[in-house]
């Protein structure tokens, strides 16, 4: 014990003494800089979650960054004809600076994970550090991808090294040699395709996850968005072999929920559920703060931590902004084919809000927003224009509340790929490559028995083009409709390269004013729910299109700042159908089913 005490007093000695010749340093916890911190699993795990929240801001998926390809697809239009209109339209000028929000969100996500990945790197790492590297890949494949579907030719950054030198911020989006726009769009979906399937090989599935993957990126997730990328450049046949592990649980266990409606509400009994590959995590109404969290830069340990989706879709009298309806054209879908007992597809009862007959009883009746609709009632989104309420990803159906709380307040889940796009997805690929195969029928009809639907039959499809005719345009519609990825399948499918349907995107797009006004003074001769005739009706946002404009522009903000950009085809009005021709992809041709 003495000799122990003599050593700890010579310790303290020791201690004093070389106290008086150097100064204390101690590490500031609140003040770390990246030369200080992220060296420990403990430490990183802090910045993936920097990485999770940083796709909840307003230009990735919490507002703009989500309804941006809403408006480009053909199942919604502007309703308020003001916020949105030039994504509806599909001219958004380059001096927008809302069309940059999803570059600037995009970019500080990446951010992040390009110094996760700067440390989670080498050979030998534990299965914890596999974790976090993975889903910090998963995490800047999501970035890039998006960023490739609305800019087309983003600047490719993926070494955390580049930011030793503000040169390195500078990067540039064209190499010698580069031809198009779209060579450049190559080198970044090659990284995301990378990026993806090296994510497969480190994340666990859902199963083995357990807890842990409630909210996180899996295996299955990362297997699910490396089919979608693959499917994105017509590798019909390697996203086929993905999809079919899916299906057959190498990633983990998935399958349909039993009530579609379980995709579109809030609480732990329905999120993050058997059908989720992944989603998008917002804090449940009655648990958040009350500071809109718009930017990364708008920090608060306060933050509302919801989404503005349905702020979007929300009816003006309901206190919504009013600015995104479902189209005439899918609501008409939904109307054509009844279940095996007569009744409505329940997907429209969760896409657009609606009076039906047919729903009294069902789920919680005829409401909009715990309001009671009569037989007669149109509630429209927009009290100037009209419009069907798009249902879907709000509160509209689902009786929490009984109007929209604006902002940052929804707290539904935003189901950003589902096991349903698994099968749909591979019952395209098997008709790319095989079809029509009754394998493709099968997987079809499991997403239409969940909806009561009657089965297709192969024999009423004697050509892959028909066939994909009915997955484009009837079952992803109806199962997807109002939800994020129309205006990446339009992209993909070439619709804007072909005469033939970009004409029916117009008709698809199609809309007539329809006044609150008018209504209550009974002067109409049509409602909202009517078919559209495209010719005679009051616009279709396809009609401004002009060539290159499927894709945003780069803003010329961005452009000035950085010397070392260039624009892409909606910058120039440059036509894209010759990258599609010359890839040897194809458009379907229209097809009457």
């Amino acid at each position: 014990m003495k000799l122990y005490k003599l050593a700890f007093a010579l310790f303290l000695g020791l201690g004093a003494l070389t106290s008086c010749n150097d100064k204390l340093d101690l590490t500031n916890p609140n003040q770390q800089t990246s030369g200080t911190f992220g060296y420990t699993a403990d430490e990183l795990e802090e910045s993936v979650i920097a990485c999770y929240n940083h796709i909840r801001m307003e230009g990735t998926y919490a507002r703009v960054g989500f309804n941006i390809d809403v408006m480009r697809g053909d199942e919604a239009w502007n309703a308020s004809q003001v916020w949105y209109l030039p994504f509806d339209d599909l001219n958004e000028p380059i001096t927008d600076e809302i069309g940059q929000w999803s570059w600037r969100d995009w970019y500080y996500t990446i951010n992040v994970c390009n110094f996760v990945l700067s440390r989670a790197n080498g050979d030998g790492l534990t299965d914890r550090m596999k974790r976090i590297r993975g889903q910090a890949l998963f995490i800047r494949g999501l970035a890039y991808y998006n960023l490739a579907g609305y800019y087309q030719n983003p600047a490719l950054i993926t070494d955390y090294n580049q930011y030793s030198t503000l040169d390195g911020l500078y990067a540039s989006n064209k190499e010698e040699g580069d031809e198009d726009a779209f060579a450049q769009y190559d080198r970044v979906l090659d990284q995301v395709e990378q990026d993806f399937a090296e994510a497969m090989t480190l994340l666990p599935t859902r199963d083995a996850g357990g807890e842990w993957a409630k909210g996180r990126a899996t295996s299955g997730a990362a297997a699910g968005y490396y089919a979608r990328t693959l499917m994105q450049r017509h590798k019909y046949s390697e996203a086929l072999t993905v999809l079919k592990a899916i299906i057959n649980g190498q990633y983990g266990t998935y399958k349909l929920m039993a009530n579609y409606g379980d995709n579109f509400r809030e609480g732990p009994a329905y999120e993050n559920n058997d059908e989720s590959l992944f989603e998008i995590q917002f804090l449940d109404y009655g648990s958040q703060g009350t500071d809109d969290e718009w930017t990364p830069v708008n920090t608060s340990a306060n933050a509302t931590q919801g989404h503005a989706i349905e702020s979007n879709y929300g009816p003006g009298d309901c206190g919504g902004w009013a600015d995104i309806s479902a189209s005439p054209w899918l609501y008409n879908l939904f109307k054509a084919e009844r279940t095996t007992n007569g009744s409505l597809d329940p997907r429209l009862y969760w896409t657009i809000g609606t009076y039906e007959p047919e729903w009294e009883g069902f789920e919680y009746g005829n409401v909009c927003y715990t309001q009671s609709m009569g037989l007669g009632d149109f509630v429209v989104t927009n009290n100037n224009y009209g419009g069907l309420p798009i249902a879907k990803n709000t509160n509209l159906r689902t009786g929490l509340y009984d109007k929209v709380i604006t902002g940052l307040h929804c707290g539904i889940n935003l189901r950003m790929m589902r096991y349903s796009d698994v099968l749909l997805r591979a019952a395209e690929c098997e008709n790319e490559v095989n079809g029509p195969t009754q394998q493709a029928i099968d997987w079809i009809n499991q997403v239409r028995t969940r909806a009561g639907l009657a089965n297709l039959k192969l024999a009423d499809f004697n050509s892959k083009d028909k066939l994909f005719e009915q997955i484009a345009n009837v079952e992803r519609p109806k199962e997807f409709g109002c939800e994020f990825g129309r205006g990446f399948d339009l992209l993909r499918w070439g619709f804007f390269y072909s005469s033939d349907r970009l004409q029916q995107l117009k008709e698809h797009g199609a809309f007539n004013f329809w006044t609150k006004a008018n209504y209550e003074a009974g002067n109409y001769t049509y409602t909202p729910k009517d078919p559209v005739v495209y010719g005679s009706c009051s616009k279709s946002s396809y009609d401004s299109y002009v060539p290159g404009h499927e894709y945003l522009p780069i803003y010329q903000g961005t452009l000035n700042d950085n010397p070392n950009l260039t624009g892409n085809s909606a910058n120039n009005n440059t036509d894209n159908s010759a990258y599609f021709s010359k890839k040897g992809w194809t458009v379907h041709p229209v097809v009457n089913l």
